[in-house]
């Protein structure tokens, strides 16, 4: 029996409620059927085994164990919240709150003739096996639809949850920006209670002429859980797409970010920060697909990698051959705190045009040791003084945030990992 029959068949739906049409679900099943789960010869997988999640007994359980979210909210904001246990919408935590020229609701409470024409565009499940499971096995998710010159006044935080042990929490996610429309959107994964679970998540996303959306993302599930996440995007003429991602804790996480630029004069941004340790294994993908002419797009990550954690890295961008006058800039830098610690960093540029402006590097190194002797003198403790410059060294990221409250809780989690404390 194959691997991808034996993962279906661990998996019980009766009595679950799934949200992607027949037909979708059809396609994806067929697909899974046909393929296999990437190994360390897949070039997209090299430093990523996917054994612990293949090999892995999951099932579909709702729960209703989580009583409050104060832990995982963010201070500050004010707007719309929805809560998702173990994939599934929680009514009695979350909070809607209606606005002009935007809908809000649970991809669960949406028709499927909405879903069938927003959803599964553009996610290819073809020998995408984490697409398809997701396409298959999808309870719930967001459905936002931003409506044509509406600034959105609230942010919507999507928070996600997981809890108990050995669940798959797959969810899909489906957000529109209309044209000249503004959102902000925040999504944030934790777990309670939490043992080994898998969240696979997809956000497709759609920005129309001149919209600009920013979405910032906190990842910090339980250290042994798993997480696949991938945000899919369609960029049209003048708008500007931000990603923030902060990623704390994971026994596997892997990043996929797409972004496909049609419009010219689109802006695409993508930050982010990695803090491991024990044995994580965090994959940051990107690609930039510059397909049309006059677009900017940036990319900064940078990692700080503890004990025998394992970090990667793999960012391309494609300009096309159309697509002259593009500013393209890549970095990805790292700092490594064990000899055990391994960064894989391979920033990619692929041109076809010859009127551009693109460049891309990457550097892994360790701590300065000059730099934690000058602070020590100063009565500064060695963790401390550690901490402090590890801090600084991820801050052009942090700053990223345009939210002060996202910004303060992001640095709230960063100071916890890094074990900053008042001498």
């Amino acid at each position: 029996m194959d691997q991808i029959t034996k993962f279906h068949e661990r998996i019980a739906l009766e009595g679950i409620k799934l949200v992607i049409p027949e037909a979708q679900r059809t396609l994806a099943f067929a697909t899974l059927s046909e393929n296999v789960f990437p190994t360390t010869r897949t070039e997209a997988w090299k430093y990523t085994r996917t054994a612990r999640i293949a090999n892995a007994h999951f099932s579909i359980q709702p729960s209703n164990e989580i009583r409050s979210i104060e832990n995982y909210k963010i201070e500050g904001l004010t707007g719309s919240v929805l809560v998702f246990v173990n994939g599934f919408y929680s009514e009695t935590l979350s909070e809607i709150i209606p606005e002009t020229g935007i809908q809000i609701s649970p991809l669960s409470q949406v028709s499927p003739e909405w879903i069938a024409e927003n959803s599964t565009k553009n996610i290819a499940v073809e020998g995408e096996i984490f697409h398809a499971i997701n396409t298959y096995y999808a309870t719930d998710g967001v459905a936002i639809s931003i409506s044509k010159n509406v600034v959105v006044n609230q942010t919507i935080q999507v928070i996600h949850l997981t809890t108990g042990s050995n669940n798959i929490a797959s969810t899909r996610n489906i957000i529109h920006a209309h044209e000249n429309s503004q959102a902000h959107i925040t999504f944030s994964y934790y777990g309670e209670h939490s043992s080994q679970n898998f969240t696979n998540a997809i956000s497709e996303i759609h920005l129309e002429q001149n919209a600009k959306l920013l979405i910032d993302k906190i990842q910090s599930e339980d250290e042994s859980d798993f997480q696949i996440s991938t945000e899919q995007v369609i960029q049209e003429r003048d708008s500007t797409f931000t990603l923030t991602t902060s990623t704390f804790s994971g026994s596997i996480v892997r990043n996929n970010v797409n972004v496909h630029v049609i419009g010219e004069n689109a802006e695409t941004n993508l930050f982010g920060t990695y803090l491991l340790n024990g044995k994580q294994v965090v994959d940051n993908h990107t690609t930039v697909d510059h397909k049309v002419a006059h677009c900017i797009s940036n990319e900064l990550y940078k990692g700080v990698l503890d004990d025998a954690s394992t970090g990667v890295f793999n960012g391309k961008v494609y300009v096309r051959q159309d697509a002259q006058k593009i500013n393209a800039f890549q970095s990805n830098a790292n700092v490594l705190l064990s000899d055990n610690a391994s960064m894989n960093s391979k920033p990619e540029l692929e041109i076809y045009a010859d009127d551009v402006k693109c460049s891309h590097g990457s550097t892994t190194g360790q701590i300065d040791e000059e730099a934690i002797f000058y602070l020590k003198a100063r009565g500064i403790s060695e963790k401390s003084a550690k901490s402090l410059l590890l801090h600084g060294f991820i801050g052009d990221v942090l700053d990223k945030f345009t939210s002060e409250a996202v910004k303060e809780k992001v640095t709230t989690l960063v100071n916890n990992k890094l074990g900053v404390t008042k001498d």
